[in-house]
């Protein structure tokens, strides 16, 4: 079976950003987005979810990390949209709940090819390094409409902002991982209309 890669690259006025995913990969990344915290979270995605992730982005973080953190998310929800292709024979659902520490997130996602995001966490402190924390749920608002996807988030246990946001990245990369996997039962998409 061919290897699953979604390759995307976007300019604009704020943001210059490329990227490629394989969905089918080891967990190596290589992220440069100019913004610390940020990168690590999307270092997290990449190990968690078994997927090889390179990008780059420069950005007008001069102004803010806005621009920045939501083009990236468009750009991988692009890249995840392109690499599952058709989505015939995946499971198509996937969910997690990853402990980080006192934090506990969970994540559920279903490709329908319809956009939803539910997201519910309350972030102690407004600032993680130089990540906004307000910017995770534009980040992921960003990632479900572009690539298609229904997706919730919810913090069960809060605590540190850090240990928060973490949980989250890794239970969207676990949880992703799940929904991607191909199971021999599914015969073309997982619908009763006979396509996602």
């Amino acid at each position: 079976m061919a290897t699953r890669i979604g390759d995307v690259q976007r300019n604009t006025s704020e943001t210059r950003i490329t990227c490629s995913l394989n969905i089918d990969g080891s967990g190596t990344s290589n992220i440069d987005t100019g913004i610390g915290f940020f990168d690590h979270m999307l270092i997290s995605f990449a190990k968690h979810g078994l997927f090889d992730l390179d990008l780059k982005a420069d950005g007008d973080l001069i102004v803010d990390c806005h621009h920045t953190v939501e083009d990236t998310g468009i750009v991988l929800g692009t890249a995840i949209k392109r690499a599952i292709g058709d989505k015939n024979g995946i499971k198509r659902y996937g969910n997690a709940m990853i402990p980080m520490d006192e934090s506990l997130a969970l994540c559920a996602i279903d490709l329908s090819g319809r956009p939803y995001l539910v997201f519910d966490a309350d972030f102690p402190m407004e600032r993680v390094g130089y990540l906004d924390t307000e910017m995770v749920k534009e980040f992921f608002y960003a990632v479900s409409y572009a690539c298609g996807m229904n997706l919730h988030i919810k913090m069960i246990n809060s605590g540190n902002t850090h240990h928060m946001i973490e949980a989250i990245f890794k239970a969207f990369a676990k949880a992703l991982d799940e929904a991607t996997i191909f199971d021999e039962r599914i015969k073309g998409a997982l619908s009763t209309k006979g396509t996602l």
